[in-house]
């Protein structure tokens, strides 16, 4: 039990809407066959021995085509019902109801009516995860239409005949629909969860915007200088004049400066501050989607900067794995400082894995952090996944 239970919580929630819906689906149609079983069985010592064995057959038969409906529907929900199998279930349908009729004999009986409103939301039930709701309605009907003809043929009185008619229509219908707003669910929140992805992407291509931007604006300038000065410093050789060592000094000057300005871009992006890598992660949680409260902030300003460098790096890892990994729908970052040390704690709730599993992200974090003298837990709890790191104020630098 324990690793089912792990099995289980390891799904995301698409995985276990999906899982809940096509089982609902496979375990109601693999029943049909031992419901029609018990309904006619009462009347079975007044037939044959071939009438009976010819209604569990055909009925076994349109289970079995069912279930093919079934499962290539939710393979390719966009190619419609497979045409060979719903032939297959309709004809063996209608002679799991003429087997049934034979079954009852002379004598008015409950059992034909009944078989054939079960076949017919078998059919439907199979048919709804691809077609939509009008056409299934329009099928419950079709199949009471036709319970309520089983039933007149049986020789019940059309008053009769009507009344059942009615009710197995209506309660097809119920039926059915209910089974196809299960699909509808499941086909929004993988739609959801496709967009959620799209979301995280375009949150990440962001960020690498704004680096590029920045890197942009660094070098844009000094590289526009170095090319110019390179220019007239040849010229300068070709006619030679006075001031090629002049322009070759400045061209060395700007490229200093270019590879300075690149290292503190590079060093500002890596090693931010804390309150920047707070801010950012608002940023980006906020541009994928996620609910995100971040407090503390003001706290963070006053920490040492080798304490901000190292939450620093907690917070881009803890927003990486809520962006990457979980299915959260909101997130808190809260920072502490409490007792000479700092504590920063990241929730969110899209609880997964379990605790002391990590990958490689967590595991290099928690090297980092152990260093520094800090601390770092990571797992589920209850319904959350909370990273918890805890860094000295005193930390050296």
């Amino acid at each position: 039990m324990p690793t089912v239970a792990r099995w289980w919580s390891s799904r995301t929630d698409p995985q276990r809407i999906d899982l809940y819906t096509r089982s609902s689906y496979y375990s109601t149609l693999v029943f049909v066959p031992v419901l029609l079983f018990f309904s006619v069985a009462p009347d079975w010592v007044t037939a044959s021995a071939w009438q009976p064995l010819v209604l569990l057959g055909s009925s076994v038969v349109t289970t079995a085509a069912c279930l093919v409906l079934t499962r290539r529907g939710f393979r390719d929900r966009a190619a419609g019902p497979d045409r060979q199998a719903l032939l297959v279930a309709l004809v063996s349908g209608l002679v799991t109801v003429g087997a049934a009729l034979a079954v009852t004999g002379e004598a008015p009986s409950p059992a034909g009516p009944w078989v054939a409103g079960v076949l017919g939301a078998a059919v439907l039930l199979a048919l709804s995860v691809t077609v939509p709701t009008r056409p299934l309605i329009a099928g419950a009907a079709v199949a009471g239409v036709l319970a309520g003809g089983v039933a007149l043929v049986d020789g019940n009185p059309p008053f009769a005949a009507v009344v059942i008619a009615t009710s197995i229509g209506v309660a097809v219908g119920f039926f059915v629909s209910a089974f196809r707003f299960s699909v509808w669910i499941l086909d929004v929140v993988l739609e959801m969860e496709r967009t959620r992805g799209v979301q995280a992407q375009l949150a990440v291509a962001e960020e690498r915007l704004r680096f590029a931007r920045d890197l942009h604006d660094v070098m844009g300038r000094n590289l526009s200088a170095i090319a110019v000065k390179s220019q007239l410093a040849a010229e300068l050789v070709r006619r030679g004049r006075d001031g090629a060592a002049d322009e070759l000094a400045d061209i060395s000057r700007v490229a200093e400066e270019s590879l300075r300005e690149v290292r503190d871009v590079v060093r500002g992006y890596r090693r931010t501050d804390l309150p920047g890598e707070l801010a950012g992660a608002r940023s980006v949680l906020r541009a994928a989607g996620v609910a995100v409260t971040v407090t503390g902030e003001e706290q963070a300003v006053a920490l040492p900067e080798p304490v901000q460098t190292a939450l620093g790096w907690v917070v881009r890892e803890a927003v990486t794995n809520v962006l990457r990994h979980s299915r959260a729908s909101w997130c808190s970052v809260e920072l502490l400082s409490v007792g000479g040390e700092a504590e920063l704690q990241v929730a969110n709730d899209g609880a997964g894995g379990t605790a002391g599993s990590w990958g490689n992200g967590l595991t290099g974090l928690a090297e980092r952090l152990a260093a520094t003298g800090g601390r770092l837990s990571a797992g589920p709890d209850g319904d959350r996944f909370v990273l918890a790191a805890t860094v000295p104020v005193g930390v050296p630098a």
